[in-house]
């Protein structure tokens, strides 16, 4: 499997945009990355020119970023870049999409609450506690002669 996996640190640049589907709950939001430099010459820092990215996370991600970030949130994204070409209107449009895996605030820049979520209960069987303890040296079984 190629993907390109990306870790882009930046900001909550649009209001996030939340939607229940027949998949489960999926939100998207634009990040907007600025590289900063220091210039020598002028003795000062620099901004670079600012990438911008379209965020997509599914099901219990979307849920958690949904109820945690806000419009100008410092936040790390770490996902598989998607790079789309499509023509409107006559034009070449080019966009950068992150499909997330993984988003947190940046506590770089900021201090950050975490609350853990419960998880749905599964339909898996449950299975009984195996023996951990070493039996007595009497209930060992005999080891195996080696020829």
């Amino acid at each position: 499997m190629n993907e390109t996996m990306v870790c882009v640190v930046g900001n909550v640049a649009t209001k996030l945009t939340y939607r229940d589907l027949a998949s489960g709950p999926s939100v998207r939001f634009r990040l907007a990355a600025t590289p900063r430099y220091w210039d020598r010459e002028k003795n000062v820092w620099t901004d670079g020119s600012t990438n911008y990215f379209t965020v997509w996370a599914n099901r219990q991600l979307a849920a958690n970023v949904a109820a945690s970030l806000n419009l100008g949130d410092p936040v790390v994204v770490h996902g598989r870049l998607k790079v789309r070409e499509e023509t409107r209107d006559g034009q070449k449009w080019v966009s950068a999409d992150i499909d997330a895996a993984a988003i947190g605030h940046d506590m770089a820049r900021g201090t950050s609450a975490f609350l853990r979520t419960s998880r749905p209960e599964t339909a898996l069987p449950r299975r009984p506690e195996p023996a951990w303890e070493t039996p007595p040296a009497e209930q060992q079984p005999e080891p195996a002669a080696v020829t």
